[in-house]
């Protein structure tokens, strides 16, 4: 359980998402949800060329990410649209005001050059990882990790909001 939880936190807080505890505690049942899906069916496909942890981190991670890339969008009875995931408001943004705002993202990612903007948008609006980018950039894997904190350092300078 701790396992899952740290990777859940770590998930989120790479995308710079901080979850409200009843979408934390979603994401922790899907997690299970995954593993106990067709009976243990992931469970069945471990080969043991790795350590269960990482097989476990692998698991967790990707059922957190595909849940923060690909919000689903909830329709009430009222006609309104809601996100089904709550960000929380201590990431500069007003609250109620979507971290996805779409202008704002633009405008945030003209400030970064070609490479930048490309690994950002690939890793954190698309959901690709540091290999996917690495092979689609033609880069060395791992250069992906300092371009992105590089570039969230630009975008928080950009946007006026104080590192963390």
């Amino acid at each position: 359980m701790g396992l899952v939880l740290h990777v859940i936190d770590h998930s989120a807080q790479s995308r710079a998402v901080r979850l409200a505890p009843p979408d934390r505690e979603d994401l922790v049942g899907e997690v299970f949800l995954a593993i106990v899906k067709d009976d243990f069916a992931v469970l069945r496909r471990f080969r043991g060329e790795a350590s269960l942890a990482t097989y476990l981190t692998v698991i967790t991670r990707r059922v957190a990410i595909n849940r923060l890339v690909h919000k689903r969008n909830v329709h009430t009875g009222d006609g309104v649209v809601h996100q089904a995931m709550r960000v929380l408001p201590d990431n500069g943004f007003a609250p109620g005001q979507p971290l996805s705002n779409r202008d704002e993202v633009t405008r945030l990612l003209e400030e970064l050059e070609g490479t930048e903007a490309q690994v950002v948008r690939m890793y954190h609006l698309e959901g690709k990882s540091y290999q996917e980018i690495s092979s689609l950039m033609g880069m060395p894997e791992n250069s992906i990790g300092p371009t992105l904190s590089r570039a969230r350092e630009k975008m928080r300078r950009a946007a006026g909001i104080a590192a963390e």
